[in-house]
């Protein structure tokens, strides 16, 4: 196979990955519900949800559990349960040195961190094939990270995350929603394939920090 076929092989298996990714990650809610389509409920009461409902953040078991707007009301309070964030602030300014990155001890460029109620100080989750790795952050470090960014400052506990992506060019950094950040894990698991990946968690990536962008510019 001709270098100029396999480009035009790899574009268009690309292509299909994020097409596919598209329909998973944000499908047409204009569209009607086919009869065999799962209808979420509330994970607490069993109330059938909309598309577009809350979440609330299990603090200890570390899992997102869909909520109708009275339980989110209701049990939001709880211990071990923490509504999930709302706001998406992109940071084009983020100031992030490589040493300060190194100190954080993250095998790999993509990651997001938090404060974390359950470990009792930051952590930082990156993505795998099985899921979220968890890793603690040396206090020092972060508050080196936070004294270079003060709008770290306002980072709610539990509900939202910071977001690293130094796998792009240039990096990028986001503050969000801690149930968005778990949506990005379950993507890159979901488009994993074989024993390096292939190309589908690479698209998984783009795509995602493309709808974040835009939302935060919303």
């Amino acid at each position: 196979m001709s270098e100029a076929l396999e480009a035009r092989t790899a574009a268009r298996r690309q292509a299909e990955v994020i097409a596919g990714l598209r329909k998973l990650t944000r499908p047409d809610r204009a569209e009607s519900r086919v009869a065999d389509e799962p209808v979420e409920h509330c994970d607490l009461c069993g109330k059938r949800l909309d598309p577009d409902h809350r979440h609330l953040l299990h603090l200890v078991d570390r899992t997102i559990l869909c909520a109708c707007e009275s339980c989110v009301a209701l049990r939001g309070g709880d211990p071990e349960l923490r509504p999930t964030g709302t706001r998406t602030v992109w940071l084009d300014d983020f100031n992030l040195p490589d040493n300060v990155w190194a100190s954080f001890d993250i095998p790999i460029g993509l990651a997001f961190l938090l404060d974390s109620s359950a470990s009792g100080g930051i952590v930082a989750l990156y993505p795998s094939p099985a899921g979220a790795t968890e890793s603690a952050i040396a206090p020092e470090a972060w508050n080196r990270l936070r004294t270079a960014n003060p709008l770290l400052m306002s980072l709610e506990p539990d509900a939202e995350a910071l977001i690293v992506n130094r796998m792009a060019s240039p990096p990028e950094f986001a503050i969000a929603p801690i149930d968005e950040c778990y949506r990005l894990v379950g993507l890159i698991k979901l488009s994993w394939d074989g024993i390096s990946g292939g190309g589908g968690p690479e698209a998984a990536v783009e795509l995602f920090f493309g709808e974040l962008r835009e939302r935060a510019a919303a």
